[in-house]
C-alpha cells in the first residue's frame, strides 16, 4: 500500500497541457546521451580486442607477471563495460522510459526492481570493483619500489592511490546506509498508515 495518495490516471485520448507535456517530453532530450554511451560501449569493445590480440600475439614472450597485468587489465575492461550497460539500461529505464522488458528472456535480474536508489548503490559497487583492479595492478607492478621494475610508481602516488580507493568504499557505505534509513523509514510510514486505516474501519463498524 503505498504512503502517497494515488495520481489520477489520465483518460485515453486526454493530453497533458502544454507545460507539464513539454518538462514531462524534455527526459527525451537524455537519449543522445545514452546513444553516446553505447558508442563509448563499442570503443570498449575494440580496446578488449586489441589488448587481447596483444596478450595472445606475446603469449611465449611475457612473463608470469606481464600476462597477469595483461589479464587484469581486460577485465578491467569488461568491468568498465558492464558499468556502461547498468547506466544505459537502469538510466534509460528510471529516467527516460520503460523498456517493457517483462517476461523477455533475456531481462537481466536487478532492472525488475532498479529504482533510483539501487541503481545508485549498484554504479557505485561497480565503480569499487574497477577501482580494485586498478589498485590491484598498481600493487603488482609497484611490487619493488625504488627499483626499475616499479616504473613511474612512487610511495605517495601508491599512498593516494589506496585513500582514494578506501574513499570509494566508505562513500558506497554511506550511500547504502542513506538507503537503509530511507527504507526503513518508508516502512514505519507504511505500517502506521495501514495501523490508522484499520482503526478507522474499526471505528466505522
Amino acid at each position: 500500500m503505498s504512503i502517497t495518495p494515488k495520481t489520477p490516471v489520465l483518460p485515453k485520448g486526454l493530453s497533458l497541457r502544454p507545460i507539464p507535456m513539454l518538462i514531462f517530453g524534455s527526459r527525451w532530450l537524455q537519449l543522445p546521451l545514452y546513444i553516446g554511451l553505447i558508442v563509448a560501449q563499442g570503443v570498449y569493445v575494440v580496446l578488449f580486442l586489441k589488448e587481447l590480440w596483444h596478450l595472445f600475439a606475446h603469449a611465449f614472450d611475457f612473463s608470469e607477471q606481464q600476462i597477469m597485468l595483461a589479464v587484469l587489465g581486460l577485465i578491467d575492461v569488461v568491468m568498465i563495460s558492464n558499468l556502461l550497460v547498468m547506466v544505459i539500461v537502469g538510466g534509460y529505464e528510471t529516467f527516460v522510459s520503460r523498456l517493457n522488458l517483462q517476461g523477455h528472456p533475456d531481462e537481466p535480474e536487478w532492472l525488475s526492481h532498479v529504482n533510483a536508489s539501487v541503481l545508485k548503490i549498484k554504479l557505485a559497487m561497480a565503480i569499487i570493483g574497477i577501482s580494485s583492479i586498478h589498485l590491484l595492478r598498481t600493487f603488482i607492478e609497484a611490487g619493488g619500489l625504488g627499483s626499475a621494475r616499479a616504473g613511474n610508481y612512487t610511495e605517495t602516488g601508491v599512498m593516494w592511490q589506496t585513500i582514494i580507493h578506501t574513499v570509494f568504499i566508505l562513500s558506497a557505505i554511506g550511500i547504502a546506509y542513506v538507503d537503509r534509513l530511507s527504507n526503513l523509514a518508508t516502512e514505519e510510514a507504511r505500517r502506521q498508515t495501514s495501523h490508522e486505516q484499520a482503526n478507522g474501519k474499526g471505528e466505522h463498524h
